[in-house]
Protein backbone atom coordinates (compact mmCIF):
# COMPACT_ATOMS: atom_id res chain seq x y z
CA UNK A 1 0.00 0.00 0.00
CA UNK A 2 1.31 3.41 -0.47
CA UNK A 3 0.37 6.34 0.50
CA UNK A 4 1.06 9.81 -0.89
CA UNK A 5 0.59 12.93 0.84
CA UNK A 6 0.38 16.34 -0.68
CA UNK A 7 1.17 17.82 -4.31
CA UNK A 8 4.66 17.45 -4.23
CA UNK A 9 4.61 13.51 -3.44
CA UNK A 10 2.02 13.15 -6.11
CA UNK A 11 4.92 13.94 -8.79
CA UNK A 12 6.57 11.00 -8.11
CA UNK A 13 3.87 8.59 -7.80
CA UNK A 14 5.17 6.42 -10.43
CA UNK A 15 8.78 6.27 -9.23
CA UNK A 16 7.59 5.21 -5.94
CA UNK A 17 5.39 2.26 -7.65
CA UNK A 18 8.06 1.15 -9.40
CA UNK A 19 10.78 0.83 -6.33
CA UNK A 20 7.90 -0.62 -4.62
CA UNK A 21 7.57 -3.23 -7.41
CA UNK A 22 11.00 -3.66 -7.34
CA UNK A 23 11.37 -4.58 -3.84
CA UNK A 24 8.57 -6.80 -3.65
CA UNK A 25 9.95 -8.87 -6.77
CA UNK A 26 13.65 -8.61 -5.82
CA UNK A 27 15.18 -12.27 -5.70
CA UNK A 28 16.97 -13.15 -1.89
CA UNK A 29 20.14 -13.78 -1.99
CA UNK A 30 20.68 -17.27 -2.32
CA UNK A 31 22.68 -17.42 1.29
CA UNK A 32 20.76 -14.57 2.85
CA UNK A 33 23.37 -12.15 2.50
CA UNK A 34 22.29 -8.82 2.42
CA UNK A 35 24.21 -5.74 0.36
CA UNK A 36 24.84 -3.03 2.05
CA UNK A 37 25.96 0.71 1.39
CA UNK A 38 28.03 2.74 3.48
CA UNK A 39 30.35 5.51 2.61
CA UNK A 40 29.09 5.57 -0.95
CA UNK A 41 31.23 1.52 -1.27
CA UNK A 42 28.58 -1.19 -2.00
CA UNK A 43 29.00 -4.76 0.07
CA UNK A 44 27.77 -7.78 -0.83
CA UNK A 45 27.15 -8.65 2.57
CA UNK A 46 27.05 -6.86 6.56
CA UNK A 47 30.23 -9.32 7.14
CA UNK A 48 31.97 -8.04 4.80
CA UNK A 49 31.47 -4.40 5.57
CA UNK A 50 32.42 -5.01 9.09
CA UNK A 51 35.44 -6.62 7.85
CA UNK A 52 36.45 -3.52 5.85
CA UNK A 53 35.55 -1.56 8.24
CA UNK A 54 38.20 -3.11 10.63
CA UNK A 55 40.76 -3.62 7.67
CA UNK A 56 40.22 0.64 7.69
CA UNK A 57 41.52 1.10 11.27
CA UNK A 58 44.52 -1.38 10.75
CA UNK A 59 46.08 0.92 7.59
CA UNK A 60 45.18 4.18 10.17
CA UNK A 61 47.39 2.44 12.61
CA UNK A 62 50.05 1.28 10.14
CA UNK A 63 50.11 -2.35 10.96
CA UNK A 64 48.83 -2.93 6.93
CA UNK A 65 49.06 -0.81 4.00
CA UNK A 66 48.13 -0.55 0.43
CA UNK A 67 44.54 -1.87 0.94
CA UNK A 68 42.37 -2.21 -1.85
CA UNK A 69 38.65 -3.73 -2.53
CA UNK A 70 36.97 -5.91 -5.40
CA UNK A 71 40.74 -7.02 -6.85
CA UNK A 72 40.05 -9.20 -10.45
CA UNK A 73 43.27 -11.93 -11.12
CA UNK A 74 43.63 -13.39 -14.65
CA UNK A 75 43.74 -16.75 -13.72
CA UNK A 76 42.91 -18.47 -17.53
CA UNK A 77 43.10 -15.90 -20.65
CA UNK A 78 40.54 -15.36 -22.93
CA UNK A 79 40.55 -18.24 -25.65
CA UNK A 80 40.65 -17.08 -29.40
CA UNK A 81 40.46 -18.12 -33.22
CA UNK A 82 43.14 -17.50 -35.22
CA UNK A 83 42.36 -15.49 -38.45
CA UNK A 84 44.65 -14.47 -40.65
CA UNK A 85 44.08 -11.38 -42.82
CA UNK A 86 47.26 -10.23 -45.51
CA UNK A 87 49.48 -13.08 -44.35
CA UNK A 88 49.53 -12.16 -40.49
CA UNK A 89 47.29 -14.11 -37.76
CA UNK A 90 44.92 -11.80 -36.15
CA UNK A 91 42.98 -12.45 -32.90
CA UNK A 92 39.32 -13.25 -34.05
CA UNK A 93 36.15 -13.97 -32.06
CA UNK A 94 36.36 -15.45 -28.90
CA UNK A 95 35.81 -18.83 -28.00
CA UNK A 96 35.67 -19.23 -24.30
CA UNK A 97 36.03 -16.15 -21.99
CA UNK A 98 38.40 -15.36 -19.54
CA UNK A 99 38.09 -17.01 -16.03
CA UNK A 100 38.82 -14.45 -13.31
CA UNK A 101 39.12 -14.17 -9.60
CA UNK A 102 37.43 -11.33 -7.58
CA UNK A 103 39.56 -10.62 -4.13
CA UNK A 104 37.04 -8.74 -1.58
CA UNK A 105 40.13 -7.41 -0.16
CA UNK A 106 43.97 -6.43 -1.26
CA UNK A 107 46.33 -5.69 1.17
CA UNK A 108 50.38 -5.49 2.47
CA UNK A 109 51.70 -7.08 6.14
CA UNK A 110 54.67 -7.59 7.00
CA UNK A 111 56.06 -6.67 3.35
CA UNK A 112 54.09 -9.57 2.35
CA UNK A 113 50.52 -9.13 -0.33
CA UNK A 114 47.70 -10.60 1.34
CA UNK A 115 44.38 -11.85 -0.63
CA UNK A 116 41.56 -12.35 1.69
CA UNK A 117 37.74 -13.09 1.11
CA UNK A 118 34.84 -12.78 3.52
CA UNK A 119 33.03 -16.19 3.69
CA UNK A 120 29.75 -16.55 5.75
CA UNK A 121 30.58 -20.14 6.34
CA UNK A 122 30.83 -24.07 4.27
CA UNK A 123 28.14 -23.33 2.31
CA UNK A 124 29.18 -20.16 0.64
CA UNK A 125 32.49 -22.25 -0.24
CA UNK A 126 31.32 -23.22 -4.03
CA UNK A 127 32.96 -25.93 -6.04
CA UNK A 128 33.40 -22.61 -8.22
CA UNK A 129 34.93 -21.53 -5.25
CA UNK A 130 37.18 -23.90 -4.41
CA UNK A 131 38.58 -24.59 -7.56
CA UNK A 132 39.94 -20.54 -8.16
CA UNK A 133 41.12 -20.66 -5.02
CA UNK A 134 43.33 -23.77 -6.31
CA UNK A 135 44.19 -22.00 -9.32
CA UNK A 136 44.84 -18.96 -7.42
CA UNK A 137 47.71 -20.83 -5.81
CA UNK A 138 49.06 -22.75 -8.71
CA UNK A 139 49.48 -19.65 -11.40
CA UNK A 140 49.76 -16.49 -9.00
CA UNK A 141 51.34 -18.46 -5.39
CA UNK A 142 48.63 -16.74 -3.51
CA UNK A 143 47.05 -18.63 -1.03
CA UNK A 144 43.17 -16.80 -0.03
CA UNK A 145 42.72 -15.98 3.44
CA UNK A 146 39.21 -17.00 4.17
CA UNK A 147 37.34 -14.80 6.86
Amino acid sequence: EIRIVGYSAMRNTRIVKYAECWRRNMRRNKYHAQKCCVGGEVFDSRKEMRRWNELIILEKAGEISALKRQVKYLLIPAQREVVWKNGRPKQGRVIERECTYIADFVYEENGQTVVEDVKGGNATKTKEYRLKKKMMLYFHGIRILET
